[in-house]
Parts: structure tokens; sequence; C-alpha cells
């Protein structure tokens, strides 16, 4: 990865987190394939820039734990379904990655040796500084987190200099702008204000997490062809959430 390649950002390692309904297209369940190549694609735009690049990706396209504990399921136990439903989504963007020739890890918090590498932290890191791009499945490996959490856990652990949610909407909202026409987008919001105005903008042990460790969260929409690129250079629509309003 020659450095001359490195654009004039902040930004060094990000991690990327989308939820397992990004995966959806157009259908009701499971993976769209073209959709999971769309969002392979704008990985391989920031990683070309010389980013180092991690993800986490969700599983509600597949199963989702707390439903699931809804119908009956033990909550643990839905837990740990959804969780491994994330290692499915993990090896399906590994794939399409793989596919336009970016080298790609996928690494499991539940040891699963035949499809996935054990979760290591420093091997992980030693990944991207190679120019890798690391996939993180199955949460935290524990219940009763959510795969935000997870996606903030990792942030923290990696160093990364940024956590983006990539989500439908470009940014986050004063009402749901699907329903309310003039909702207000928030350019910038404080860790603070997300917590107490319960702003949904990921779960409060994340934002905690995030807030803690001194890690930017950009919220912008995943659905958007280059939008990830254009917001790792500053550019677009998104909504940042840092220690200041």
């Amino acid at each position: 990865m020659a450095t001359e390649t490195v654009p004039k950002t902040a930004y060094r390692r990000v991690l990327l987190k989308i939820s397992g309904e990004a995966l959806l297209g157009t259908q009701d369940y499971g993976i769209d394939p073209a959709t999971v190549q769309r969002i392979a694609e704008e990985v391989r735009s920031v990683h070309d820039l010389g980013i180092q690049v991690a993800l986490v990706v969700g599983a509600g396209n597949i199963f989702r734990g707390i439903s699931g504990a809804a119908t009956g399921i033990d909550r643990a136990t839905a837990d740990y379904m959804g969780m491994l439903a994330t290692v499915i989504n993990c090896l399906a963007l590994q794939n399409a990655l793989e596919r336009l020739e970016v080298d790609t890890r996928v690494q499991s918090a539940i040891p699963m040796s035949a499809v996935a590498e054990p979760y290591i932290r420093r091997r992980a890191v030693r990944h991207m500084e190679k120019g890798r791009v690391v996939v993180f499945a199955a949460g935290t490996g524990n219940p009763f987190f959510t795969t935000d959490t997870a996606a903030a856990l990792r942030a923290s652990e990696m160093d990364c200099d940024a956590l983006l949610k990539g989500t439908k909407v470009d940014g986050v909202y004063d009402a749901d702008p699907a329903k309310v026409p003039g909702a207000k987008r928030y350019e910038r919001l404080s860790y603070l204000k997300v917590l107490t105005d319960d702003l949904g903008v990921m779960d409060h042990a994340a934002i905690s997490l995030a807030r803690e460790n001194h890690i930017p969260i950009l919220v912008f929409s995943i659905t958007q062809p280059g939008a990830f690129a254009r917001v790792i250079k500053g550019e677009g629509s998104y909504t940042i959430v840092t220690g200041e309003d």
C-alpha cells in the first residue's frame, strides 16, 4: 500500500458498521448478491484511498436475537443464533470483496476455524497494516450485546480514528424523515445529547464506549453510491457525533 495514495484526511483506520438489513436489497429476507457487491465496491473505494478498513455486520436480514426472544426462544440462545447469522453475512462480504481483488479476513468472536480466523486483536491490527480488510463476525461473542456495541468495542480495540454507521438515511434526524417531511438533519451532535435525547443512533452501550475512547461516530447513508468515500473525505451528507455539539 503506497503511502502517496493516502488522501488528506484525518482518518488512518476506520470501522464501518452496517446492519444486516442493508444486505436485503429489495428482498424481504436473506442476502441480495447485487447489494452485497455494491457495498463491497464502497469498501474498496475507501480501501483504495489507502485507508485501513474494518467491518462489523449485523444479522437482521437473517435472524434478530431480540425478535427471537420475543417468540419464546431463551434470550441468550436467541442472541447466539443471531451471532451465527452474522457469520453468514460476513462470509458473503468477504467473497464479494475478494472478487474485487481486495484481500479480506473474517475473524469470529465465536471460534469456528473451518470458516474464519478466531478474533485476535494483534492479528487483526497486523492484517490491516498489511492492507487487508478485516470483517469482524459473531458480535462480541457474548449474548445481551448488540452488533452496535461490538462495532464500538472493535473500533476501540483497533484504535480506529472513526466509527462509521451506514444506514438508510444520510444522518441523524430529529424525527423520522420517511414520515415527517420537515424533519431536521443534525450536522453535529454530542455523545451526551444522543444519550439524553435517546436519538437511536446506536444503543447506549455503543455510544458510551465511543465516548470513553474519544471515537467520533459518523452516520451516513450506505444506500447512496460513493457515500462512504465522500464521508471519509469530509464531503457529502452525514452527521458526526463527537464530544461537543
